[in-house]
C-alpha cells in the first residue's frame, strides 16, 4: 500500500506538524518548511486534482525558496541586539590587558582569565609580562606585549 496525499488538509496537518517540531527544536529551519506545507495545501486546495508528484515538487521547491528568501532577508536586516557578543565568550575578552602567570616560549603559551584557561599566541616573553588579547583565531588568543 502507498502512502499518497490526496486532500489539502493533510498538508496542513504536515505544517502543524513542522510547526510543533519548530517549537520543541528551536532550528529556525522547520517553520519555512512548514510554509511550504501550508502553501502547498492551499494549492491542492485550489487545483483539487493535482498529481502526489507534483505536489512534492512544488513542496519542495517551496521549501527551498522559503528558506533562501529567510537567509537573504536576514542578511540584509540582522537581528539589533544590544549585547551583541551575548554568546561569543572568547569575543568578550579582546581588548583586555592580562598579565602572564607562565611565560610565551616558542610563540605559544597559555593564560587563565576569570574562570578559564585559554591558549594563547604572540611574541616570546616572560610571566609577569603585561599582554593585550587583540584577536580569537578559533580558540586561540593572539597577544601582544604592552610597554
Amino acid at each position: 500500500m502507498e502512502f499518497v496525499i490526496t486532500d489539502f488538509w493533510q498538508w496542513w496537518i504536515i505544517a502543524v506538524v513542522l510547526v510543533i517540531l519548530e517549537i520543541l527544536a528551536p532550528t529556525f529551519f522547520a517553520l519555512w518548511m512548514a510554509i511550504a506545507a501550508f502553501l502547498t495545501g492551499v494549492a491542492l486546495f485550489l487545483v483539487p486534482d493535482m498529481q502526489w508528484e507534483y505536489q512534492v515538487f512544488l513542496f519542495a521547491i517551496l521549501s527551498v525558496i522559503s528558506i533562501v528568501a529567510w537567509r537573504y532577508y536576514y542578511k540584509k536586516n540582522p537581528i539589533a541586539t544590544d549585547e551583541p557578543l551575548l554568546n561569543r565568550r572568547g569575543e568578550q575578552y579582546v581588548g583586555r590587558v592580562i598579565t602572564l602567570k607562565e611565560p610565551i616560549v616558542d610563540g605559544q603559551g597559555k593564560v587563565k582569565v576569570d574562570d578559564s584557561t585559554w591558549k594563547i599566541e604572540g611574541e616570546d616573553c616572560v610571566e609577569g609580562t603585561k599582554v593585550k588579547i587583540v584577536s580569537l583565531n578559533n580558540v586561540v588568543f593572539q597577544v601582544e606585549i604592552i610597554s
